[in-house]
């Protein structure tokens, strides 16, 4: 990863977390402990982030093989 790519990623990080962190306030989320910041982290991360990821991934390795089938 170039320090360019790196920087806009930890950019993206970083309006990702004060998103989910807002979340976490606006719903009640436990936030009073590690052990509570990484249950709730990881059922946002579960319940928002990981399935736009999953879809993003996905319809790239779909675009590869409709492009394959086509050479």
């Amino acid at each position: 990863m170039t320090p360019e790519t790196h920087q806009q990623l930890d950019s993206h990080v970083r309006a990702i977390a004060q998103i989910l962190y807002n979340d976490a306030q606006a719903t009640g989320l436990p936030m009073d402990s590690l052990e509570d910041i990484e249950h709730t982290v990881r059922t946002q991360l579960q319940s928002h982030v990981s399935p736009g990821l999953g879809n993003f991934l996905s319809k790239q390795i779909a675009q590869k093989m409709v492009n394959k089938q086509g050479e």
